[in-house]
Formats: structure tokens, sequence, C-alpha cells
């Protein structure tokens, strides 16, 4: 049986998304197949991968990607993790579109509490969605 896809998008796909991306992939110990992309892409921001170290998830080989890239994949669950790119979001047949507001991240101490408020939204999206 085919793992099931969850996209994570972001406008920029340099911090937010990347780091639900790798939280995502480590809660479920690779069980689902976890994309992110932009709808304005941007280079992985270092930051994101800084307050993922700290937690030992490295997310250094992920890529910032245009949604474009991924617009064909057929998805179980789009989560969008910005007012913009919930504005923004193309349409994708089939999928369930779940919204989280995450503060763009500035500071380190920024990308940490989104870190742990990613890590929060993600354990109960696993809890509660990925596994019924």
């Amino acid at each position: 049986m085919a793992r099931k896809k969850v996209l994570i998008l972001c406008t920029g796909n340099s911090a937010r998304s990347q780091i639900a991306e790798g939280l995502l992939k480590h809660e479920t110990n690779q069980e689902l197949n976890v994309f992110s992309a932009g709808v304005e892409p941007r280079p992985l921001n270092p930051l994101a991968v800084e307050v993922m170290k700290e937690i030992d998830i490295d997310i250094s080989e992920q890529r910032s990607k245009d949604v474009a890239e991924v617009f064909h994949e057929p998805f179980s669950w789009v989560i969008t993790v910005c007012d913009s790119a919930r504005e923004k979001c193309p349409i994708f047949p089939g999928a369930h579109v779940i919204h989280w507001d995450i503060k763009d991240p500035q500071t380190i101490e920024d990308f940490r509490n989104v870190r742990d408020e990613l890590k929060g939204r993600v354990t109960e999206f696993v809890d509660t969605v990925a596994n019924s």
C-alpha cells in the first residue's frame, strides 16, 4: 500500500514549512510521504537548521521548492502554515486542507518558539488525523 502524502505549504518554504516537514518525518518515522513547498520559495534559512539540530533532527539536506514542483502529486493532506500560503494555495483535488497560522520567525528565539509550536501541532495531527 502506498504511503499517504502530506504537503506543508508556506510562503517562502525557508523556515516554518521546513521545520514542520522535518518534525513530521521524524514523528511518523517516515510512515508518511512528507513534502514542503512555497508559493514564493526562498533558500532554506540556516536558523531553521540550527534549531532543529538542537532537538537532534537534521534538515540541512532539505531544499526549498516551488509549489509547482509538487502540484501534480495526489496529497491526502495539505497543511498551510501561514495566511499568505492559505490565500495563494492552489487546489489539490481530494486533499484535506488544514491551516495553522504560525508566526514568521525573525530571531533565534522566534525560531525556537515556532519549532516548539509546530512540534505540538504535528503531534496532534499525527495522533488525531494521520492515524485515522
